[in-house]
């Protein structure tokens, strides 16, 4: 009986990942990483090897995203967030 390959040993559109010790994908994982903060995980890690600088800029988007959202939630967590009196 043939054992599947892993998914982790094919790899579409090259093989900039496969020479790494842990994939990105396999640290985002295991570390509960979400979408935005991994993409960034992703673009940094392979910006040498497939994308160049425009790996770098997707990087920075993603982070310029995140922030923007973090920003956002964090004022509106403010709005709703009951006024403390002092006594």
């Amino acid at each position: 009986m043939t054992e599947a390959a892993s998914a982790l040993d094919v790899q579409a559109g090259g093989d900039h990942y496969k020479k790494l010790v842990v994939q990105p994908i396999e640290y985002i994982h295991a570390n509960g990483i979400p979408f935005a903060e991994g993409s960034v995980i992703k673009y940094v890690t392979r910006w040498r090897d497939k994308g160049g600088i425009e790996d770098l800029k997707k990087a920075r988007h993603f982070l310029d995203l995140l922030i923007e959202l973090e920003a956002k939630a964090a004022q509106q967590s403010d709005q709703l967030a009951p006024c403390s009196t002092s006594r």
